[in-house]
This record gives C-alpha cells, structure tokens and sequence, in this order.
C-alpha cells in the first residue's frame, strides 16, 4: 500500500493504562504521540481512554482538536492505528502516512502503530498482517519507566543540527544539555534562550572593545558562553514540540547579530590598544562581509530544498556553526586576535561569492516562510 502523500488519514490512539502517563522530557507518551501524529498529517485524532486521560500540556497549548471516547470504535476506513506503549516522532509518522504498513524500530522490531484499513480481527493481527517499515527516528516500544528512560536519553542524543561543527557536538550541546533537561521543566521557551544567547554575545563583543589583555579573555569566554546556550533553544524546541518559524529566524539573524558585533568590537579593540595599523579596514571587511554572507545566505535558504545542492547546504551549515569561538578564544588567550580578524575580514568575502554562484537562478525564487 503506498497511498498518495496528500491524502490525510484520520488517527485512532489506544491509550495503555500501564505507558500512556509515563513522561519521556517532561511530555506524557499521550501527549507525544497526539503531536507526532498530529504533525506528521494525520487527522482527525480519536483517543480510545477507559480511564483518566493523562496530561496533555503541549497538545491544548498548540490546540490540536482531539476527541476521547471510552470504547474502541469500529475501524472501516484506512486510519493510523496507534498504542501509547511506543516513543515515535513526526518524520516517521509522515513516512508510514506515506508509505503505508506498519512501523519498525531501527533494528527490525514491530512497534505498536500502523495503517489500518479495516479492523476485523484483534488489533495485534491486523498490526501483523501489515509490512514493515523501518524508523529513521527515535522509535521504540515503552512498557515501563526503565524503557522510558531510555527512549528519553535516545531523543535527547538524536537532538542535533546539521550546522553543528565538532566543538558544537563534543562541547558546546554537551556543556548545554543539562541546562536543557531543567528549563523543559520551566515555562522558559526558547526564543527566551536566544534572546540570552544574543545578549550574552553582544556583551562579549564589548569587552573585547576595550582592548585590554583582561577583558579580551573576559570577552572570549562570554562569547563561548553564548555558544553554548545558543544551542540550548534548538534542544528545547525540538525536545518538546516548541520550534517556530520566529525562533528560527530569531536564531539565524540573532547568530549575524553576534558575530558582526564582536567582529567590530575586536577591530575598536585593536584600534584602542594599537595593536594593529589596519584595524580600521579589517573592522570595515569583516562587517561588510558578514552582512553579505547572512544575505546570501539568507537567498539560498529561500530556494525549494530539491533545488540546493549539497556543497552550498555545507557552505551555509559551516556559516551557520559556532566552532570559531575556540579560535577566538585560543587566539584572544595569546593576543592574537588581529589574526583572526584578517581571517575573517577576508573569508568572509570568499564566503558569499562562493555560496552565491553555487545558488540556482533568480526564478526559482520561493517566498519566504513567514
């Protein structure tokens, strides 16, 4: 069965008495796997409780329309038929809509949920009748605490960017992952993260104006700072079904923000303390340049994903990534930041002329996502 990707299917969840309340960060498995399913395309959602319906905080906050019913209805038309004893998230849900079948763990095992046509026998042979279809994803059955613990450590280890360098994955995201496990727990949403994140850099960049061995190092380590909270907004986000199209934005125009403040900070310091004779014209190159690389940038990001080519996505994750900051950091440690800013006052320019002719033509132009 491979039913056309614009048909929408309605969604049948079995709440398990025993897993349907158990948290996986902070979110009850109901109240997962409404959103997934939800987001994956599915729709309308029929939940099956015979008891109290466990919590569900972000399926009211988002209003997704669900309907509780105590006893299992008849299924006469193709429907997403799920249990609560599984973890499952949305691009897998979008594939089975897809696709068809019943859905597998990455290492080949059923997990409870697929597409029904019709249940006229006990739902564990209508799962069984179904084929297969391997995850991509975080997904696994739940039948206790212990195993959502576990599922719970598997999504919080699959919560990454394609932009992340290796001092994102090795440092930064590890250095900032418990700040994320509490603020889940918190009414703090993201786009409060990157305000911090964006505050903290521009703070940075002000020592560094000052020039002085002292602040310089005061600056360097703010500046990793914001690198490391920077990335607790995407873990929050995506952990708990809070990204937006703000707070990707917010992100991206907050990260320019940053790097053209300390970019100009760096070159005033240098001017003050005159450490450099070309300060001036560095400062100036790499402003400008980080100005024209987020503009295009931002043009290639308005291009349909079928249309970018794999070298320009790297060009713009490898723009988009906070590895420099222990370059900065390393140089700022012996002094040495006029190295950095002619790095950068000249590879910013090689940047955005590069990513610029590796983009399609003009009209292939989308609008951007508001």
């Amino acid at each position: 069965m491979n039913p056309p990707a614009y048909i929408k299917f309605p969604a049948l969840l079995i709440c398990d008495a025993q897993t349907a309340g158990l948290n996986v960060a902070a979110l009850t498995l109901l109240d997962r796997l409404v959103v997934a399913v939800h987001r994956g395309g599915a729709g309308p959602i029929t939940i099956v409780c015979a008891g109290e319906v466990p919590a569900l905080k972000r399926t009211k906050a988002l209003s997704i329309p669900v309907t509780v019913v105590k006893e299992m209805p008849s299924v006469t038309t193709t429907t997403l038929v799920a249990t609560t004893s599984l973890h499952v998230q949305t691009a897998d849900v979008k594939r089975l809509l897809q696709q068809g079948g019943r859905l597998l763990t990455k290492d080949g095992n059923p997990l409870p949920i697929g597409l029904i046509s019709s249940l006229t026998q006990h739902l564990d042979a209508a799962f069984d009748s179904l084929p297969g279809l391997k995850a991509e994803g975080v997904a696994c059955s739940i039948t206790d605490a212990a195993s959502a613990k576990s599922a719970e450590r598997a999504l919080w280890a699959s919560l990454t960017s394609s932009a992340d360098g290796l001092v994102d994955k090795y440092f930064n995201r590890p250095c900032g992952r418990p700040l994320s496990k509490l603020l889940i727990h918190t009414p703090i949403t993201p786009n409060m993260v990157s305000v911090t994140s964006i505050v903290t850099g521009i703070i940075a960049a002000l020592f560094f104006a000052q020039g002085d061995s002292r602040s310089i190092i005061i600056g360097a380590i703010l500046f990793q700072l914001s690198a490391i909270i920077d990335c607790v907004d995407g873990d929050i986000a995506r952990s708990v079904f809070k990204e937006s199209p703000l707070g990707k934005w917010l992100d991206l125009a907050g990260d320019q923000v940053v790097h053209v403040s300390v970019f100009a900070c760096i070159a005033i310091g240098l001017i003050r303390t005159e450490q450099t004779a070309f300060g001036t014209w560095l400062g100036i190159s790499a402003v400008a340049g980080a100005i024209l690389s987020f503009v295009v940038i931002v043009r290639g990001m308005r291009f349909p994903p079928e249309d970018r080519n794999q070298t320009l996505q790297k060009l713009i994750d490898s723009a988009t990534n906070r590895d420099f900051s222990v370059l900065v950091f390393f140089l700022a440690c012996f002094q040495a930041l006029e190295w950095f800013l002619w790095m950068t006052a000249i590879g910013s320019h090689v940047f955005w002329l590069i990513a610029l002719a590796l983009q399609p033509s003009a009209k292939k132009l989308q609008t951007v996502p508001r």
